[in-house]
């Protein structure tokens, strides 16, 4: 279980300005929950995952991964408990190097290996393995540079490098966006296929309110900072995009 508890995240505009994103926010994450996140622009959405990823401290309250207390921890901190995949696809992998490098840099993620240790020929066999369902035939190309993949390919290992070492958390930052429809459809199946077959909890902020409603086993709906909504699956099933976009209205109204 993952719990942000009464979590204030402020920017300090200048010295008699200050940009309250998140507001008193709490949340519960579930073992195995795949939650999808929707909110306008503005309304909190990468700072929720920053935060929870540790690129970013909160303001006031406290996060706790089953029942320890992360707050205080960077990024580098949290490697071995977060798995992330970005919207711009380059910035999950390292271009210069190899596919195989890569994903050993990945296997190794929280342990104290050496690269050479990562790239032992049992584990070169292993990535054959993880990359083979991917249907892209990567599995044959582990020497060639990651730069000589295309936008959908790159996404596809650093989701692979993202799950590898089945972290506690996968955090989804918009990671088809830069991408073209029929490439956003097969990353969001193979996301899907990955969170179910690996048993991950996963968080995934999307701009497409069908996406929201397809994926996953709840929907989060952020603004101004705050959750206004926590839809479940059986009630996501009686919803649709006409009545998200209703529920933001009647948001907006408020404010």
């Amino acid at each position: 279980m993952i719990e942000l508890r009464n979590i204030d995240k402020d920017f300090v505009v200048s010295k008699t300005e200050t940009n309250h994103v998140l507001k008193n926010l709490s949340l519960t994450i579930n073992d195995g929950d795949f939650i999808t996140l929707i909110g306008s622009n503005g309304s909190g959405k990468s700072t929720l995952l920053n935060t929870l990823a540790g690129s970013l401290k909160p303001t006031k309250g406290e996060i706790y991964f089953d029942g320890v207390n992360v707050s205080k921890l960077n990024d580098y901190q949290r490697a071995d408990l977060i798995g992330r995949v970005f919207q711009d696809p380059n910035l999950g992998t390292i271009g210069d190097i190899s596919i195989e490098e890569n994903l050993a840099i990945a296997f190794k993620r929280g342990q104290k290996r050496t690269l050479s240790w990562a790239l032992k020929k049992n584990n070169l066999a292993l990535y054959q393995k993880y990359l083979t369902p991917l249907n892209l035939g990567l599995e044959g190309r582990l020497k060639e540079k990651m730069s000589s993949l295309s936008g959908g390919q790159r996404q596809a290992v650093t989701l692979l490098m993202a799950t590898i070492r089945k972290p506690k958390l996968l955090l989804l930052d918009e990671h088809t966006a830069a991408l073209d429809p029929k490439t956003s459809r097969k990353i969001l199946s193979l996301t899907d296929n990955l969170i179910k077959d690996n048993q991950l909890t996963a968080l995934m902020i999307t701009h497409n309110m069908k996406d929201a409603l397809k994926y996953g086993n709840r929907l989060l709906m952020l603004q101004e900072g705050r959750i206004i909504a926590d839809y479940s699956k059986e009630e996501k099933e009686k919803l649709s995009v006409d009545d998200l976009y209703q529920k933001f209205d009647e948001a907006e109204d408020l404010n």
